[in-house]
């Protein structure tokens, strides 16, 4: 027979030895960490009363009516689906529903608080207030996106934001497509839409416009903006392709306010745009745009007569690009824009032709520039004819210009001068070693009146640096002088401190790669503080 003391005692053990195992599970379920959760994706409804569009780097969503259950908004999938099955337990109950929770403050639609709730900040300011302090941020950033997000936060936020005051400037970049990727018709029809949108319901006063980056529906969008927008007065294009003469006749129909037009770095069809000059060139004080292969039919048609009210003119081309030779009558320039204000030609390498007349001049000309990276062919007669008769010029710069000289420089018309920059900043190999002289002249025909001065790379003698350092020396104690760049010149120490004495209002002197300083002090200074150290390390 089998033992009952035996017995027991093994049951007992494989009761004992059972506990273990349980215990060593339990502990291990215990112990695992539990897995993360995946983040709820959160989607965006779109609704009657809303335009959505998700782009790379910006999400428009704009309403001119909020909903009143904002925070629907923000529901995931699980939350949307847990509440429609709610209310159709609700609707086969015969129950009431529950009523959705509202942010402390908002208000329903009959306008009242809810009780025991408190108002936030932003729905306590008054709409003016919120105006005048949007209106401080779009002056400086543009309408867009700004305003797009402001108009999501709440019911009042969006009213403010949905003001036209603040819809006078407004910049539009392309983010609706991935790099490397065409636009399929969804997508034109999706940009197409925010475009008409944003035209029909927030651009009533608009006044500056611009497309960045937008090699699609260029000319479809500025129809749209033209048609809607009566007080239209600045359009600019950067890095933009595609638009056609049907963009330039629209402009011409509805934009009669248009004066402004900058076309840099875009591609545009020529005889689109000199057919829109033809007939509403009239009203256009400013153009500026990238010289390219055809481009030149441009400046013909402005040297013709067809912008008699033309104020600034600016041609310009890429810093790698090989097509920078522009043939310029400067005579039939100055006949047909005497109003010329401002002239610029940057990496321009002009060819100065002459119609055999005498030069009439810019009378008005108040700021020139013909500053190149290259070599420029521009040389004192040439300067000359462009300057005949501008007495009011108060900036000039001619970077670049090796062939200009000081004694060209001292026998211009110019007696006011504010700014003259006549750095020399292309390959070095070009300059001549043989030391310069006549940079005397310079200053003390403009030392009363110059604030900013760039000689760099320029090898004058030591002597006459020192000598034309001493005409600005008075002007930079008086406070006028402001900048100097002495870059790579052969400036003396003796020299130096004469102009940058304890009394000196400058705030920016360059003098890198001066091999007559001593070394530590050839740098850039960007301070009166580090000027005023710098004297005392001269001392």
């Amino acid at each position: 027979m089998e033992d009952p003391a035996a017995s027991a005692s093994g049951q007992s053990a494989r009761k004992e030895g059972g506990r273990p195992k349980r215990s060593r599970k339990a502990s291990l379920k215990r112990t695992a960490t539990p897995k993360e959760k995946k983040p709820k994706n959160v989607r965006w409804p779109v609704g009657s009363n809303y335009t959505v569009q998700q782009g790379e780097d910006m999400l428009f969503v704009m309403s001119n009516v909020v909903s009143e259950d904002e925070d629907t908004l923000w529901q995931t999938e699980s939350e949307k689906r847990k509440a429609a099955k709610d209310g159709i337990q609700a609707s086969q109950t015969k129950k009431k529903p529950k009523r959705q929770f509202k942010m402390p403050g908002e208000k329903d639609m009959a306008g009242s608080v809810r009780p025991g709730c408190r108002p936030g900040f932003g729905q306590n300011l008054p709409e003016e207030v919120l105006i005048k302090i949007f209106q401080m941020v779009v002056v400086q950033d543009g309408a867009v996106p700004f305003l797009c997000r402001m108009s999501q936060v709440c019911r009042l936020w969006n009213i403010a934001a949905s003001s036209p005051l603040l819809w006078r400037k407004a910049t539009l970049g392309h983010c609706w497509i991935a790099p490397g990727k065409d636009q399929t018709p969804e997508t034109k029809k999706m940009v197409m839409d925010t475009v008409n949108w944003l035209a029909h319901n927030r651009f009533s006063q608009l006044r500056d416009f611009s497309l960045c980056h937008w090699t699609k529906n260029v000319s479809s969008t500025l129809e749209a903006v033209s048609q809607s927008c009566p007080h239209l007065a600045s359009i600019k294009l950067s890095y933009c392709s595609g638009l056609n003469a049907s963009a330039f006749l629209s402009l011409g129909q509805h934009s009669r306010s248009l004066h402004s037009i900058d076309l840099q770095y875009s591609e545009f069809q020529v005889e689109g745009f000199r057919g829109y000059l033809e007939e509403f060139g009239s009203q256009i004080k400013q153009i500026l745009f990238t010289h390219g292969v055809k481009y030149h039919r441009l400046l013909k048609a402005i040297s013709i007569g067809y912008c008699p009210d033309l104020e600034l003119l600016e041609v310009n081309t890429k810093l790698d690009s090989k097509n920078c030779e522009l043939a310029v009558c400067i005579q039939a320039l100055q006949r047909a824009c005497p109003k010329l204000k401002t002239f610029r030609m940057l990496n321009v390498r002009p060819s100065m032709r002459s119609s055999g007349d005498t030069p009439v001049g810019f009378p008005l000309l108040e700021e020139l520039c013909i500053a190149t990276t290259s070599n420029s062919y521009m040389t004192d007669k040439d300067l000359m004819a462009v300057l005949f008769g501008s007495t009011k010029l108060r900036v000039l710069d001619i970077r670049g210009c090796s062939r200009i000289t000081a004694d060209g420089l001292a026998e211009l018309p110019c007696p006011e001068l504010e700014c003259l920059f006549w750095g020399q900043y292309f390959n070095t190999d070009v300059v001549s070693s043989f030391p310069k002289t006549g940079l005397p002249m310079v200053t003390e025909k403009w030392g009363h009146t110059l604030q900013q001065l760039d000689i760099a790379n320029h090898l004058f003698a030591e002597e006459d640096l020192e000598l034309a350092v001493s005409f600005l020396a008075p002007v930079a104690e008086a406070g006028k002088l402001h900048s100097l760049n002495l870059s790579g010149t052969r400036i003396t120490p003796t020299a130096l401190r004469s102009v940058i004495g304890p009394q000196t209002a400058l705030g920016y002197l360059n003098v890198s790669s001066c091999r007559y300083l001593p070394r530590g002090v050839k740098k850039i200074y960007r301070s009166q503080e580090e000027i005023r150290q710098l004297l005392d390390q001269l001392e």
